[in-house]
C-alpha cells in the first residue's frame, strides 16, 4: 500500500497544524497532491488504466476547488500552500 497511516500523519503534521489534524485545507490539499503524484506516476507505466485515470481527474478537481476556496477565503495560506508544495496555476 504506497499510502500508510504514518506517512498520512506525517503529511497532515507537515502542512496542517497537527498529525491528527485532518479537517484543514492545507493538509488535504496536501494529502491530494501526494495521490495526484502516485496516480500520475502510475499512469505513466499503464496508460490503458482508465479507472485511474478518471481517479485522477477526480482528484485534481478536489483539490482544484479547496484551491479556490482558500484563494477566497484567505489568500496569504493559498500563496503559501502554493509555494510549500509547488503547484502551479
Amino acid at each position: 500500500m504506497y499510502l500508510t497511516p504514518e506517512k498520512k500523519a506525517e503529511i497532515f503534521k507537515e502542512h496542517g497544524k497537527s498529525a491528527t489534524d485532518t479537517g484543514s485545507s492545507e493538509g488535504q490539499i496536501a494529502l491530494f497532491t501526494y495521490r495526484i503524484n502516485h496516480l500520475t506516476g502510475h499512469l505513466k507505466n499503464n496508460h490503458k488504466d482508465y479507472n485511474t485515470e478518471r481517479s485522477l481527474v477526480r482528484l485534481v478537481g478536489k483539490r482544484r476547488r479547496l484551491l479556490d476556496y482558500l484563494k477566497n477565503t484567505e489568500i496569504d495560506r493559498y500563496r503559501n500552500i502554493i509555494k510549500e508544495l509547488g503547484i502551479r496555476k
